[in-house]
């Protein structure tokens, strides 16, 4: 096999017909759930772009091979697997998931990439000479095997002014990145390695600096390229397995094993294999296609096979595109004269169909005048298998699913070689391939696909689940932890109706957060103890529950914080608690009375109460009278038990260090109820509720206050507080400025939120919603509450499909093996849809369902360790081991 690569520097390449190709690759943009807004602004962009390029260039969207090893290393990418033996737990078990160990081969993992290959224009004469001689020389030195002719410096210095003025007229907006030039070879070996379930991994070649050349003594020498060519092409290849067995009849000696014509796939042996591939060029495109209907390229990701495909593309000006539909219309008026006259039957309607396509292309065509193109591509298709049987049976499904939608493909017996090439890097299209050529305007090629794809999650992190946008397994990736150290936000959202999944999300990114270096604060307020019985399970040993509810501990904030913080704290939690406005004349008393206590000998919730009983007995007047009403009603709220915490001096004080310095903190709150959200916004009817209730809100936001302080003090090391069904904080004022302060100032403290509601409302107020860098909407089978949970992703609410997906297609109710799907954004705004899946770990899977008969009997942990210190962080290796369910995975 020849190879066309003669020299490679940065992103160009010289090839051995004497062209210079510059190859970027190319960051996709958009994704299947888009509104039409999105999908008209991508359909614009790529429509400057093919308007933009030259006369000629090409597309190629490669499916890469994900390996187990290359997952696992970016899940523990950051982690000292030292210090941290349960997430070592986690990647073990994960590469012996992905690797196949229980099922009969590996996994097949792909994520496609995209690139755009340029032949940038020879200037002068003297360029056009020095090709030629470069050409022939690379003609002359393969047969003798000698190395190919270098390349003058200027020559080099020119081709990299012209790239840079290339880049220059395509604009920005197109996330163009110059290739490396092992990313380039990498372009090449994954063409002849498809199929071989081996291979170079694209990972490894963005961070790797072989296969560049260099400028030395004026000249461009490169290393040599001869091994990539170390390769057999046989069209029509026969398996030899299947070759050995002798046949039982005729007609299956004429089968796939025999007949040389049904054998249309190409064998490649390399020094990764052998492999078979099956070419399919596109013969025939639909006339009118809907726009939301459009872009079968990007359709492609859905199927249960990886596909390749290269996309030739010659560019022909708008001038010549009005000659040409001029000419066109004649010879069609023409063929309706001759009809005419030999028919009385009128013309056909294949007639009319070319008039109208023809009026269609000359409108568009004189409205873009000047700056209009014709897209003339030639589009291949490419499948592959260990067998070609399997080759053949996907090729066959490919053109099925095609043919469904107006797209003929052809897979030529004796054209597959030709077709290979056009797949390879740097290679002239073979001539014989230009039956193929499909001719489109800028806008209707742009309509295809070609870079419109979407890339949910991180680059490295937690292995959260699985996406559900690709055929192929695709695992999603979070990294949650590592947002503030990328300029990112660490809080996140969940939302979605009951049982559909969001406390099992959220305790699983919980868990993954603690067992790779980071701190998480839980306020639990289910009545089952559902956290505190997950932390004893998941991080056994490295966990704390502490029972604010048993009143066994003092969260008083003017004995726990220093003077002005505890202040703070204090007077927003006896505005909540008493329900006064801080700028009322009630609020002004209560605020000196707070300020008193603070400066007292011994700071404490209950001097505030001996500060009002102070001021009452003054002089009479309003305040006095004030000081004396907010002295009744806080011994009201004192003398009851559930306040003890808060009032009572003789409780030991909770240690931030101590109680709160554990990997995994759960605050419990069971006993402490809360007002119904309706009464929360209605202060007429909130006056009205039960004491306990009053005291249980009040409570939990002074809970979540010092939840805040303590994420808030170790610059060093990540802090995640989670607050499931968080609508008893987001509902008071309160409540939502600690939301507030959390969500603006994490990122610099290191530390985030994670909220989960039945509602995006619930979630906080706009500006809250707005910067949470990840979100999460689970099923919502209500259509309003669904609506609200498309904008909050960033989708058009009003969108019909998308609004059945998320009120029927998420995690059917009943269907056990769909549970945990849902549709999710991340700090790039790309939005993907995924199904969780739960490590199958017995520490992890004993206590994360809330599901009734799931996992062990659910028993809540005993709160007698609450006073004690403590235990130091343990490096023990806790039993069990991760692994990521595949049922459900295949679709």
């Amino acid at each position: 096999m020849r190879v066309a690569i003669r020299h490679i520097v940065d992103h160009l390449v010289w090839s051995t017909s004497g062209q210079v190709w510059a190859i970027w690759r190319v960051e996709p943009d958009g994704s299947r759930y888009m509104g039409e807004r999105k999908r008209s602004e991508i359909l614009a962009r790529v429509t400057n772009l093919a308007r933009s390029l030259p006369s000629s260039a090409r597309v190629y969207g490669l499916c890469a091979q994900l390996d187990p090893g290359e997952i696992v290393a970016r899940s523990v990418a950051g982690v000292d697997l030292q210090g941290r033996p349960h997430w070592r737990q986690v990647a073990e078990a994960q590469l012996e998931l992905l690797a196949g160990a229980d099922l009969m081969s590996p996994l097949e993992m792909h994520q496609r990439s995209w690139w755009l290959a340029v032949p940038l224009e020879v200037s002068g004469a003297r360029g056009e000479i020095s090709a030629s001689a470069g050409s022939a020389w690379a003609e002359f030195s393969s047969l003798l095997g000698l190395k190919a002719a270098p390349v003058p410096a200027h020559e080099v210095a020119d081709a990299q002014v012209r790239a840079r003025q290339l880049v220059a007229e395509l604009g920005g907006g197109h996330g163009l990145r110059p290739a490396r030039p092992a990313e380039i070879v990498w372009m090449h070996q994954h063409a002849i390695a498809r199929g071989t379930g081996s291979g170079p991994l694209l990972a490894e070649a963005a961070a790797s600096v072989l296969y560049a050349g260099a400028v030395t003594r004026g000249q461009l020498r490169s290393p040599s390229y001869a091994d990539l060519g170390q390769v057999r092409l046989l069209e029509a290849g026969r398996d030899l397995a299947a070759a050995e067995k002798k046949p039982r009849s005729r007609r299956a000696k004429w089968g796939l094993a025999g007949s040389p014509v049904a054998r249309r796939w190409v064998q490649v042996e390399s020094e990764y294999g052998t492999g078979y591939q099956a070419q399919l060029a596109v013969a025939e495109m639909p006339r009118t296609v809907l726009a939301e209907d459009a872009g079968f390229l990007a359709h492609l990701e859905q199927l249960p096979f990886p596909v390749d495909w290269a996309t030739d593309l010659r560019l022909v000006p708008a001038e010549k595109v009005v000659r040409e539909i001029t000419k066109k219309k004649r010879e069609l008026v023409d063929q309706a004269d001759q009809y005419a006259a030999q028919h009385a039957t009128g013309l056909p309607s294949e007639l009319h169909d070319a008039a109208d396509d023809l009026g269609d292309m000359s409108a568009r065509a004189a409205r873009a005048k000047g700056v209009e193109v014709e897209v003339q591509s030639v589009t291949v298709l490419t499948v592959w298998g260990p067998t070609p049987q399997e080759c053949d049976r996907r090729a066959r499904t490919l053109a099925t699913v095609l043919r469904g939608a107006n797209y003929r493909l052809i897979r030529p017996g004796g054209g597959q070689t030709d077709l290979l090439t056009l797949t390879l890097p740097a290679t002239n299209a073979p001539q014989q391939v230009r039956q193929y050529t499909q001719n489109q305007l800028s806008e209707d090629w742009a309509m295809n696909g070609a870079f419109t794809g979407s890339r949910f999650g991180d680059g490295r992190g937690q292995m959260v689940g699985v996406s559900l946008d690709a055929g192929t397994i695709q695992p999603v990736l979070l990294d949650i932890a590592n947002a503030p150290l990328q300029s990112a936000s660490a809080s996140f959202g969940v939302a979605g109706e009951l049982g559909a999944g969001k406390s099992v999300l959220l305790k699983l990114i919980t868990s993954g957060v603690v067992d790779r270096g980071g701190r998480a604060i839980v306020i639990d307020r289910t009545p089952m103890r559902e956290w505190a019985v997950f932390a004893e399970s998941a991080a056994k040993g490295r966990c704390q529950v502490v029972d604010a509810a048993e009143a066994e501990l003092s969260i008083d904030p003017l004995r726990i914080f220093p003077a002005a913080l505890g202040a703070h704290y204090a007077l927003s939690y006896l505005t909540l608690q008493l329900g006064i406005g801080p700028m009322t004349r009630e609020g002004a008393v209560l605020k000196k009375a707070v300020r008193q206590a603070a400066d007292a000998d011994f700071p404490c919730m209950a001097q505030v109460i001996c500060a009002l009983e102070e001021m009452a007995g003054g002089e009479d007047g309003p305040r006095t009278q004030d000081a004396a009403t907010l002295c009744d009603l806080l011994h009201v709220v004192s003398d009851d038990p559930l306040a003890a915490s808060v009032f009572d001096p003789e409780l030991p004080t909770i240690s931030m260090e101590g109680h709160l310095g554990s990997d995994f903190v759960v605050i419990t709150t069971a006993g402490l109820t809360l007002p119904p959200r309706e009464a929360v916004t209605r202060p007429e009817l909130l006056r009205t509720q039960p004491l306990e209730a009053l005291i249980g809100r009040a409570v939990l936001y002074l809970i979540a206050a010092l939840a805040r302080q303590t994420a808030f003090t170790d610059l060093d090391r990540f802090c995640l507080i989670t607050v499931d069904e968080c609508y008893w904080l987001t509902t008071s004022a309160e409540g939502l400025a600690l939301v507030h302060e959390v969500v603006h100032d994490g990122r610099k403290h290191r530390a985030g939120i994670g909220m989960g509601g039945h509602d995006v409302s619930e979630l906080g107020d706009e500006v809250i919603r707005g910067l949470l860098a990840y979100r999460f909407l689970s099923r919502t089978t209500d259509p309003v509450l669904a609506a609200r949970g498309l904008s909050f992703l960033g989708l058009p609410s009003d969108d019909e499909a998308l609004l059945q997906v998320v009120t029927t297609e998420l995690s059917p109710v009943g269907s056990k093996d769909r549970a945990g799907e849902m549709l999710a954004r991340d700090p790039r705004l790309n939005v993907g849809r995924l199904q969780v899946h739960v490590p199958e770990l017995p520490r992890l899977k004993d206590g994360i369902f809330t599901t009734p008969g799931q996992g062990k009997k659910r028993q809540a942990p005993s709160a007698e360790r609450i006073n004690e210190a403590p235990p130091a962080r343990t490096t023990d290796t806790a039993p069990g081991a991760f692994a990521l369910t595949t049922t459900g995975s295949s679709r």
